[in-house]
């Protein structure tokens, strides 16, 4: 058995260029049902491996496994308007099968980035998650479990949080008033962020830490971000300049309610098309900012969501090819930077979002730009 001092888990930048990686979050585990795209782990594995990607990052539901490993669980849905996770109330037993799919992994040489979403039950275990040392003990109790299962070196890094301090997937800290709900960079959201990963490393030293955002990336130049190991920033071109894109679509976000899609299946090409050099001015704009920011920070980057449009799915009048426009000029303006250790090519790069998936082609351009440039020293 694997103890947690030993080296765990396979160094984030060792395959000496940029790793191409693709966002599961907790569809890997909540879209099961027939033809929701993950029903068939082996399947959806082996065709992540053909589109050239060699990681994955998932939930790996660390206050739900701390409360009970083997429990099953039942999930309340964060949306239906969306095809990330379930779109109703579902039932998983999150702990057997994050080792299952690891293991599936593994055997296939793609490593695991872990992260959370903190995902809300019925019970709302989450609230019991108060204080950095609570944080940090959900993800050491995973990673204990881990190592004995000795698949630790299947691991590519941990995420102790997806988008912190986003109100739905960061609900166990809230900056005070005198801060902005989205500044990660607050001093009191330092001081928890620093405190957890802290305590992890203290247990497992050669696991790449971080935790990712999506807002404010310049900022890694300008506070003290060297608990970091790395960067994991999410960008995209419709949350550039306050999300200026999707205010000028009527695209709002809306977690139940049609609207949004119907008005970005409207209006967001067309304004895409009537000025896409602006469109992609911005996104070069804020990938140029926070690769300047990572050279100030002397940490390298990885980003795995991120480029074109935040959420798009497939729907009537919703087309493809100008999402994938926009996220393969990301791509280059990101690789141009030579400051990225691993990115994805959209957030979308999963089964169930079949008019993405099925251009495999497509995927396999990108993933090779990416194997072929050598990653940030």
């Amino acid at each position: 058995m694997q103890t947690s001092t030993e080296n765990a888990g396979a160094p984030l930048f060792a395959a000496g260029h940029v790793i191409p990686i693709a966002m599961w979050d907790f569809s890997w585990l909540e879209r099961r049902w027939p033809g929701a795209g993950y029903e068939d782990w082996d399947r959806a594995l082996d065709e992540l491996a053909e589109r050239g990607y060699e990681a994955v990052r998932i939930d790996a539901y660390p206050h739900l496994l701390a409360a009970n490993f083997d429990r099953e669980w039942e999930l309340l849905p964060c949306w239906n308007t969306q095809d990330w996770g379930a779109p109703s109330r579902c039932r998983v037993r999150p702990g057997p099968a994050l080792v299952k799919f690891i293991q599936a992994c593994a055997a296939r040489n793609i490593r695991v980035g872990l992260s959370t979403w903190f995902r809300r039950d019925v019970d709302n275990i989450r609230t019991h998650v108060t204080t950095p040392l609570r944080h940090a003990d959900a993800w050491l109790g995973v990673l204990e479990r881990l190592a004995g299962e000795g698949l630790l070196q299947a691991l590519l890094y941990v995420d102790l949080c997806n988008e912190w301090t986003h109100s739905e997937w960061a609900p166990i800290f809230h900056n005070p008033p005198q801060y902005a709900p989205d500044e990660w960079d607050s001093p009191p959201s330092l001081a928890w962020l620093n405190t957890a990963l802290a305590l992890v490393r203290e247990r497992f030293p050669s696991l790449p830490l971080t935790v990712s955002t999506n807002t404010r990336p310049w900022r890694y130049g300008e506070v003290d971000v060297s608990a970091f190991d790395f960067i994991e920033a999410h960008l995209w071109m419709a949350s550039a300049n306050t999300s200026d894109f999707y205010k000028r679509a009527g695209y709002a976000y809306e977690l139940f309610d049609p609207k949004g899609y119907d008005n970005l299946a409207r209006h967001g090409e067309a304004l895409y098309r009537s000025d896409p050099g602006h469109w992609l001015g911005l996104l070069k704009n804020i990938i140029t900012k926070t690769a300047d920011a990572s050279r100030a920070a002397d940490r390298p980057l990885a980003t795995t969501e991120g480029w074109s449009v935040v959420d798009y799915k497939d729907w009537p009048l919703l087309d493809w090819g100008w999402v994938k426009e926009g996220c393969e000029f990301g791509v280059d303006a990101a690789l141009a930077t030579g400051r990225w250790r691993a990115m994805c090519t959209s957030n979308f790069c999963g089964p169930q979002f079949r008019g993405m998936w099925r251009d495999t082609e497509w995927h396999r351009r990108l993933t090779g730009r990416m194997r072929v440039m050598t990653a940030a020293g």
